[in-house]
Parts: structure tokens; C-alpha cells; sequence
């Protein structure tokens, strides 16, 4: 692993620690910064020590060091699985403008498809300003490159993906949250960076994974035809399955086409 790989590892992790902050208090209205990190049963706080990434969690055998309630598995997997993508997007862009952007979407995926999960909403207090953040982070990409036109296909996407979903909600009342809406648009903006292979791609992997978990759900007698199921993970999976395999995934579908 080369010393870029392990640096976006350890950032990873940083993250990932954060976004477990994230998960738990943006739904519930409470502080970013205050009070620090402390168990949710006792209110004690976490020791420094304690607060390393998936080690913490390891040493403390999943139980606060105070009271001995259990924390749950899934602070060390955010960690653990944020470090990973961290690494994946840094291998698939390198040391690139388009880095930090595309490392930012990764941050608000997994923070995003919990929360989704959790509470079935997409918060507008994450959401929205990651429209200005994506935006001010691709700048430095187009002026080092100076293909307007890639920013233009950016933007045009990103009208195009939401008004799409916009008008999934008109056609289909209460089958799509305004909140997916939301998140569609900026998604877009970050496929028509890449490419139209990577939003039609992106969009098309979104439904078909969340067709694929529905499926399997109601096979498994796990939900039925009028269980709410958030769609806003299979979205981002959507997404991030294009940000990485979109080209081959476009070439296989057109190798399948009849040639003229």
C-alpha cells in the first residue's frame, strides 16, 4: 500500500469517527461539537484513549468503561468502512483536483444511508449545503483542467437527475421522498462530472439494487408491498457503483447492443 493509500486510511478512519457523531445527534437536532463524545447510557465521557477508531471499540471488548452498557457494533464498521472507501476513491483518482470532492461525497454517503436507514429522512442540514460544498470543490478541478464543458455536463446532470425524481413524485404521490429528490440532484452533479455513462449508470444501479433488496425482503417475509423502505442508500450505492465501474459496466451494455 502505497503512502498515499495509508494516509487515506487514517483519514478514513478520522472520519469515520466523526460520522458516527453525526449519525446519532444530526437526527436528533443536538450539537456537532458540544457536549464531546460520551456513552449514551450514563453520559459519562469517552477517555482519549477510548476514542481511537476500532481500537477503542476492541479494547473496551463493545462496553463502556464506566457503566458497561453495550455499544454496538456498527461505531467500529462506519470507522472501518469509511477507511476503506477512503482508500478505494484515493486509488481510483490518485492524487487529482477531482480528490477531495469525490472523498466528500464518500464522507456524506455513509453518514447519509445510516440516517436514512435509522430515521427514514435525508436532512436538509446535510443535503443541501453539499450542493455549494460539491460545486466549491470541483472549481479547483475545472480551472486546473479548463474543460468548461465538463462543469457545464455537471450542472445539466444535475438539473436532469432531479427533475427526473421530481416527477417520479408527481406520477407516483408518496413512492419517492422529497428528500431523495434532494439528494438525486447532487448525486447528478457529481455523475455528470464523471461522464452521461456515469449518471445513467449511477441512476439506473439505484433502482435496480433497490429493486433487488425489495425483492429479497419480501421473499424473506422481512416487508410487505406497503413497507416504507428508505431508498436513499440504494441511491448512494447506485452512485458510488458508477463512480468506480461505470466505463466497463457502459461497454459491457453496448456489447450487447446488435451492431448496425
Amino acid at each position: 500500500m502505497t503512502p498515499l493509500l495509508v494516509l487515506a486510511a487514517v483519514l478514513g478512519l478520522a472520519i469515520g469517527s466523526f460520522l458516527n457523531v453525526v449519525i446519532y445527534r444530526v437526527p436528533r437536532g443536538e450539537s456537532l461539537i458540544r457536549p464531546g463524545s460520551h456513552c449514551p447510557g450514563c453520559g459519562d465521557a469517552i477517555r482519549p484513549r477510548h476514542n481511537v477508531p476500532v481500537l477503542g471499540w476492541l479494547a473496551l471488548r463493545g462496553r463502556c468503561a464506566t457503566c458497561q452498557a453495550r455499544i454496538s457494533v456498527r461505531y467500529p464498521l462506519v470507522e472501518a468502512g469509511t477507511a476503506l472507501l477512503f482508500v478505494a476513491i484515493t486509488a481510483r483518482f490518485g492524487l487529482s483536483p477531482d480528490l477531495p470532492a469525490y472523498l466528500y461525497l464518500a464522507s456524506i454517503a455513509v453518514a447519509l444511508a445510516m440516517i436514512d436507514l435509522d430515521v427514514r429522512r435525508l436532512p436538509n442540514v446535510i443535503v443541501l449545503p453539499s450542493y455549494l460544498v460539491g460545486l466549491i470543490l470541483l472549481a479547483p478541478a475545472v480551472i486546473a483542467s479548463g474543460d468548461w464543458g465538463q462543469a457545464v455536463r455537471a450542472l445539466a446532470a444535475m438539473a436532469a437527475l432531479w427533475l427526473f425524481y421530481r416527477l417520479l413524485t408527481v406520477v407516483r404521490p408518496g413512492g419517492m421522498g422529497l428528500g431523495d429528490v434532494k439528494l438525486a440532484g447532487l448525486l447528478g452533479l457529481y455523475l455528470g462530472w464523471l461522464g452521461w455513462d456515469a449518471l445513467l449508470v449511477g441512476a439506473f444501479a439505484g433502482f435496480l439494487i433497490g429493486g433487488l433488496a425489495g425483492a429479497a425482503l419480501l421473499t424473506a417475509r422481512r416487508a410487505t408491498g406497503k413497507t416504507a423502505v428508505p431508498f436513499g442508500p440504494f441511491m448512494l450505492l447506485g452512485a458510488l457503483l458508477a463512480i468506480f465501474a461505470a466505463g466497463p459496466v457502459a461497454g459491457w451494455y453496448l456489447s450487447l447492443l446488435p451492431s448496425a
